[in-house]
């Protein structure tokens, strides 16, 4: 695992996008990805930079505890997340909508990969943290996928 290569990588963004599959893989302590998501964490929380992501996040998190009717894990993502230092949640709006589906017309990413990289590039984020290659495709942004960090 490269976490200084990934750690450098972090810091020449001011400010990043994180897609949903990051706040997964710190919540649920996934053990291949972990030691990464907890870089991009610490650095929130140490106010070495400052991320953005969409609320379709949000969405896409609470799915599950939901499902298994876990109100209460529910209610703690929620809490935790939305109150987290230097990360900021970005409902879509008409801007957005008009600038995902020119990303979905011109990149073919699906609906809500489009709002997200929209939402990065409205938030002025330069990078995009995931681990789906699709976002590569979007040249306003620097797409960094973690498994490139394995």
């Amino acid at each position: 695992m490269e976490i200084a290569r990934f750690r450098a990588s972090l810091r020449s963004h001011r400010r990043f996008a994180l897609d949903t599959c990051i706040f997964i893989y710190q919540w649920e302590a996934n053990p291949r990805y972990a030691p990464l998501a907890d870089c991009i964490f610490s650095s929130l929380e140490q106010g070495d930079s400052s991320a953005v992501t969409s609320t379709i996040t949000m969405t896409e998190l609470l799915v599950h505890p939901y499902r298994q009717n876990a109100l209460m894990r529910a209610n703690d993502l929620f809490g935790l997340l939305s109150t987290y230092p230097n990360l900021e949640w970005v409902a879509p709006h008409l801007e957005i909508a008009s600038r995902a589906a020119k990303i979905r017309a011109q990149f073919g990413l699906q609906t809500p990969d489009a709002l997200q990289a929209a939402t990065a590039i409205h938030a002025q984020a330069t990078a995009f943290l995931t681990n789906d290659p699709v976002f590569e495709r979007v040249n306003e942004l620097e797409a960094i996928i973690l498994d490139q960090f394995l």
